[in-house]
């Protein structure tokens, strides 16, 4: 889209929306006119084509709220003339003449081109700046003053590790082994053969981008000769082939906190991949996999255990003793305890890095004897007429007795 087009279009009117309507209002317009004006909606049908087309350049603009505001500024800038249908001039109105004579106007070359800077120092400043963002201009041409190319940031890296449950609750120190890619050793990540250095490139003179010009407008592109780096390797380092990053088997050591959950993730800062031109590597996370123990299992910072335990226990009361990670202790069951009951041991849990504790939950569970002997049989059923009287599910009872009567 071409400087002329952009200024004379009117994205608010292509919406139907006032130019003070909210986010909401530009995105419930362009999804109504979007879904009746799309081509799969009406085949064949160009001027819906053209109206979509054009929807969706007009929220392109409006959605972004940078864009958007870049826009309003040269719609405020330009207020009451646009661009003339017929020339290169233009003109303000009131037909105030230009600086040589009378003209009745001015050449966008003072705006856009060579003399936008000149433009600048004169308090009004240049459309270019205003709309830089909006066309992807990034403030200037490169040339014998362009800064370097900026430094790309590597990206994140994540793998996993498997612990035990004991070393997840009391923290461990695993050694990770990892292949991928790190800064080169031998070019110490310059891509330039030992005793050689990457020159600047003389096409873009470092900084990565080139300008050309459409019209009025300045574009910055990728420069082609260095691929948008600024640099030319011309001695490739012969262990990276210019790349400057080769890729290793390197050995890490990772310290797990304990209290570490099943499935959470560390972040070692800037062991990831590496950057490129001088910034930074990334981040290396590691999910850490918890394996279940046999006895012990866990809710939040506390440990859980199931005890199985016997009829007369529950019944009569008894002390038992417990296992914990560390060693066991004692826990009181009253008589009359019934199956299911959780009893808790304080401090007995899991311990945080932030130093607090979770308690030891016990489940007791009735075991039932898969088989019984004569004498354990014969027990059990004079147990049974001697406490034939109690029943142990009145509630339930009582129901069915009243849908009988019923």
């Amino acid at each position: 889209m071409s400087a002329r087009d952009w200024i004379e279009k009117d994205f608010y009117r292509e919406l139907g929306v006032s130019s003070d309507a909210s986010d909401s209002d530009i995105k419930k317009a362009y999804r109504k006119l979007a879904r009746e004006n799309h081509p799969d909606a009406n085949p064949g049908n160009e001027r819906a084509e053209k109206k979509f087309k054009a929807v969706s350049e007009a929220y392109g603009v409006l959605s972004d709220a940078e864009k958007r505001k870049q826009y309003d500024e040269a719609r405020r800038m330009f207020a009451g003339g646009g661009f003339p249908r017929g020339g290169g001039g233009f003109g303000f109105p009131g037909g105030a003449g230009g600086a040589g004579g009378g003209t009745g106007g001015f050449d966008f070359g003072d705006l856009f081109g060579q003399n936008a800077g000149q433009a600048s120092g004169g308090g009004m400043g240049g459309l270019g700046d205003i709309l830089g963002g909006l066309f992807g201009r990034r403030g200037g041409a490169a040339g014998a003053g362009a800064t370097a190319q900026r430094g790309q940031r590597g990206a994140d890296v994540e793998t996993e590790v498997r612990i035990e449950f004991t070393e997840a609750v009391r923290g461990a120190t695993v050694p990770l082994r990892l292949s991928s890619p790190t800064r080169c050793d031998v070019c110490a990540g310059s891509g330039a053969k030992p005793g050689t250095s990457p020159k600047t490139c003389g096409t873009c003179g470092g900084a990565g981008l080139v300008s050309r010009s459409q019209g009025a407008f300045a574009f910055s592109e990728p420069c082609r000769d260095c691929r948008g780096n600024g640099q030319i390797v011309e001695h490739p380092c012969p262990e990276c082939s210019g790349s400057g990053t080769s890729t290793r088997t390197r050995t890490l050591t990772v310290r797990i906190p304990p209290g570490v959950e099943d499935d959470q993730r560390i972040r070692l800062a800037e062991q990831g991949e590496p950057g490129r031109g001088g910034a930074h590597a990334g981040d290396l996370y590691v999910r850490v996999q918890v394996s279940p123990h046999a006895v012990f299992g866990r809710s939040g910072n506390d440990l859980t255990i199931t005890v199985p335990v016997t009829f007369p226990e529950l019944a009569l009361g008894t002390t038992l003793r417990v296992p914990t990670l560390d060693s066991a202790v004692s826990v009181r069951v009253a008589p009359g305890t019934s199956s299911g009951r959780v009893l808790r041991v304080r401090g007995k849990g899991i311990e945080k890095r932030d130093g607090k504790v979770g308690d030891l939950l016990v489940t007791l569970q009735v075991a039932v004897p898969a088989n019984l002997d004569g004498a354990g049989k014969s027990a059990l059923e004079k147990y049974a007429e001697a406490t034939a009287e109690h029943d142990p599910r009145p509630d339930l009872t009582a129901m069915l007795e009243g849908r009988g009567r019923s």
